[in-house]
């Protein structure tokens, strides 16, 4: 049996798609007991994720989106040997840009610990800039990390600040690198967000910096979604895992991206 938090996982991505849920069509998609789905869901419900009906449940507002501590259990071994590599192409003293997203969550809790990079000296060895409000409680912390977050409006799903007070910030400073997390990739539409303010935002944020690295698990490869943050024209070097075939990655390698498999 599944692990409780992919099993919720797996019914908030089926009330996101269908908006409700009916236990026993529940209990036959996710191959486990009625009874297992009704604990499910109350403890969702308790969470206040979904409300329950007779039979189910319906989605609320706030959990429209999938929320970070949901999503981070997926491929969690691929996201964190994709950080690794993302986070071993900065050197001391770069101006590293980070969207948010459980990808590149897993890239700043990578370049927190870098044994070189974690300095006890009066000058930060790293600047990180980000819009993610998990990512900068995560680093506020690290005596070695200058830490600079844009303005912007929180959005509760994706814990992602966006709107013209974020851009606008953007517009005044230069990265190094920019990490982006991805909800898609694909060679002639580029990379892609499912919502066009995070999508303007990382935007913003590849538009700074010298390097744009896309970090996407491989099931991000080729597929499509809502809102285009950049061509792959844009795109530097995509970072993903080995399970990447070479049908998934040629087409950008093609198209002048390096690719690291990590």
């Amino acid at each position: 049996m599944a692990a409780p938090q992919d099993r919720w996982s797996a019914l908030l991505d089926l009330l996101t798609r269908d908006g409700r849920i009916e236990v026993e069509a529940a209990a036959e998609a996710l191959r486990v007991s009625t009874a297992t789905i009704r604990r499910d869901l109350d403890e969702l419900a308790r969470q206040q994720m979904v409300t329950r009906t007779h039979g189910g449940a319906v989605i609320n507002a706030i959990a429209y989106d999938l929320p970070l501590r949901y999503k981070a259990a997926r491929n969690a071994p691929e996201k964190e040997r994709i950080a690794n590599a993302a986070a071993g192409l900065v050197k001391a003293g770069a101006v590293v840009g980070l969207n948010g997203g459980t990808t590149t969550t897993a890239v700043a809790r990578a370049l927190a610990v870098r044994p070189d990079l974690s300095t006890e000296g009066a000058v930060p060895s790293l600047t990180v800039v980000t819009n993610a409000l998990n990512i900068a409680n995560e680093l506020v912390v690290r005596r070695h990390v200058k830490l600079v977050l844009t303005g912007g409006v929180a959005r509760p799903a994706s814990y992602e600040l966006t709107g013209p007070l974020a851009t606008g910030m953007l517009a005044q400073i230069t990265l190094d690198h920019a990490f982006i997390g991805v909800d898609a990739i694909d060679v002639r539409r580029g990379a892609m967000a499912q919502d066009e303010g995070e999508a303007g935002i990382n935007w913003a944020l590849a538009g700074r910096a010298q390097q744009v690295i896309v970090v996407a698990d491989s099931s991000k490869l080729g597929r499509r979604a809502f809102a285009r943050i950049c061509p792959v024209e844009d795109v530097h070097i995509l970072v993903t895992d080995k399970a990447a075939g070479p049908e998934l990655t040629e087409p950008f390698a093609a198209a002048g991206v390096k690719i690291i498999r990590a």
